[in-house]
């Protein structure tokens, strides 16, 4: 009885732990918007703060060794650092030219994304319900996409590069699961640092756009994470994938109520399409095994 009372405390646990997570990814949105600096000091300075507090994560949970993690890994290490850097800067260049709704809703069909690309490159079988959840999904992701209004190829594509640079580091990630990638999300920011720093303007920024920068990396990166990191080892992957839909939720809702930018009739019926697919996927996948670590089995923001 002990027992049972004990996991059920560390399953509450686990849940509260993930949900908030998705509640700190969720600020995403809201901090953009109130940002007053340019696109490339945007991209720069979350990235930059992202990195420091991704580093101060990865060196605490690896006080005796913190580069053990980084060395042997090669190509797989570069791969999910690459895509995660595409998946996090297309993020925020995003954030400027579409609804949060928008982009939210498309980032929420990467785990269809990722089990295609799995059974395209690793010959992962896909299931019946997971093929449903993939057409369910891609039709939701068209009345988006295609809506009245949309505003263009650059933010389709945009929205697009997205959901499939998360896919591809999650296929890396599950192929190479006996390594620790939880620092190729801290190389992934370097990468976006080196990239955006030349368009960047430092001198624009001031005490409040300082702030923001930082809670927009440190917090709303490096917070989810670490949170993430300790529920996921209470929970099974299933599970989580279905709670960190909050994200998906509330990242439209704050922006709603701070600005008032309210989602297009088109873009909530399309978001609520992709989400019931995510759903359906997540509650018919096989629970994470206990000797998989729960970092190897999630995606990264």
């Amino acid at each position: 009885m002990a027992i049972d009372s004990f996991a059920r405390s560390q399953h509450r646990r686990g849940q509260a732990y993930v949900a908030l997570a998705a509640l700190a990814w969720s600020t995403a949105g809201v901090l953009q918007r109130e940002l007053h600096v340019g696109l490339g000091t945007q991209v720069a300075g979350r990235a930059f703060f992202a990195f420091i507090a991704l580093a101060i994560f990865v060196a605490v949970g690896r006080r005796r060794e913190p580069a053990a993690p980084i060395r042997g890994s090669g190509w797989a290490m570069l791969g999910v650092s690459v895509s995660t850097a595409l998946a996090s800067g297309a993020f925020i260049v995003a954030l400027n030219y579409s609804t949060v709704a928008n982009v939210l809703f498309l980032q929420a069909a990467a785990p269809m994304v990722a089990a295609l690309l799995a059974w395209l490159t690793l010959r992962e079988p896909v299931s019946r319900r997971s093929a449903v959840a993939m057409v369910i999904a891609l039709a939701g992701v068209g009345v988006m996409v295609g809506a009245p209004g949309h505003r263009g190829i650059l933010v389709t594509l945009l929205t697009i590069v997205i959901p499939i640079s998360f896919a591809v580091s999650i296929v890396i990630t599950r192929h190479h699961r006996h390594m620790n990638m939880a620092p190729a999300t801290a190389l992934a920011q370097i990468l976006i640092l080196v990239c955006a720093v030349g368009f960047a303007h430092p001198g624009s920024v001031d005490g409040r756009n300082l702030v923001l920068l930082i809670l927009l990396g440190a917090g709303q990166i490096g917070l989810g994470l670490a949170l993430l990191s300790i529920g996921a080892r209470l929970i099974p992957a299933a599970e989580i994938a279905t709670i960190t839909l909050l994200e998906v939720v509330l990242g439209p809702l704050w922006v709603w109520m701070a600005i008032g930018e309210r989602p297009s009739t088109a873009t909530l019926v399309g978001g609520a399409v992709v989400i019931l697919a995510v759903v359906i996927q997540a509650r018919g996948g096989p629970a994470r095994s206990r000797s998989e670590p729960a970092e190897q089995a999630l995606p990264v923001r």
